[in-house]
């Protein structure tokens, strides 16, 4: 499949009339977050695309993990008998050696963090990633997608707006999600007086970032969608598990719910948007 057919699955799949089901750092309801099982487990329940998280290590390898230490979900603190054990201060082979899934099950005992080349292999089978850019620079992100051929076949989300932006002027190809409300807006501006909901002043200075996708907090009204779908943009929101909040969202025209229980919020889906539309993911459009 070259890159032109798989830019239009991602293109088409967020363009989806019906709202998509996002599983969050995989089925991190049933499955330890941003592993191969709670990959395999979204793929099993058919996520239309699958979040996760990427660092880098010390030796600059990108892994999938969202925090910026690794004690909350491996074993590194017994291991190393030590706290606030950094992932940029230590290598691979290191954090490798280390149990990601016992914190969550004993069933899950010997499950290792993966790097984001293996997450992203295992996914494309029968999803589009979702890459949540949470340290590492623009050229780190735009060398691994261009060296991978995956420029046309991931969506790269950040709080960053200057990440965005400047990854959106070096590759225009490159699908982007603004998640929001960023921290500093495009230029290093603390967004002073800007209210946390998505609104008009979030949205002209999200234009400036290139970004297709509004990726948001429960904050959003009505109002703020209407908006964003005006300017052409879709909007996505996070994290989303109970099913009337989900069912309100879907009322105000929201286009796709990030959740860490895909299989609870696809049936509300369903309920709305009967599964009439099949999406094209990757592995069936080869």
């Amino acid at each position: 499949m070259d890159s032109v057919e798989t830019s239009t699955v991602v293109l088409r799949t967020i363009a989806s009339k019906r709202p998509l089901v996002i599983a969050h750092r995989g089925f991190s309801g049933r499955a330890p977050e941003n592993t191969v099982p709670s990959f395999e487990l979204a793929l099993a329940v058919g996520a239309d695309l699958v979040e996760l998280d990427a660092r880098l290590t010390r030796d600059e390898k990108l892994i999938v993990i969202h925090d910026h230490e690794l004690d909350r979900t491996t074993d590194a603190k017994r291991k190393w008998r030590r706290r606030h054990n950094r992932i940029d201060a230590r290598s691979f082979s290191e954090i490798k050696e280390l149990d990601a899934g016992a914190w969550f099950s004993r069933k899950f005992t010997g499950t290792q963090i993966p790097l984001l080349t293996e997450a992203l292999a295992l996914i494309r089978k029968a999803s589009i990633p979702l890459i949540e850019q949470k340290a590492g620079s623009v050229l780190v992100y735009l060398d691994f997608l261009r060296q991978h051929n995956l420029v046309n076949e991931v969506i790269v989300q950040s709080f960053d707006w200057d990440f965005l932006a400047t990854l959106n002027r070096l590759e225009p190809a490159l699908t982007l999600g603004a998640l929001g409300p960023a921290h500093l807006l495009v230029g290093g501006r603390k967004p002073l007086g800007i209210s946390r909901k998505l609104n008009a002043a979030w949205l002209k200075q999200l234009a400036k970032t290139g970004a297709r996708i509004a990726v948001w907090n429960r904050q959003v009204s009505k109002g703020g969608v209407r908006l964003a779908h005006e300017r052409g943009l879709k909007v996505w929101v996070y994290t989303i598990n109970e099913p009337r909040l989900a069912g309100r969202l879907l009322d105000i025209g929201v286009d796709g719910l990030i959740t860490n229980e895909p299989i609870r919020i696809r049936t509300v889906v369903q309920k709305v948007f009967p599964p009439t539309e099949v999406l094209e993911h990757p592995s069936s459009a080869a």
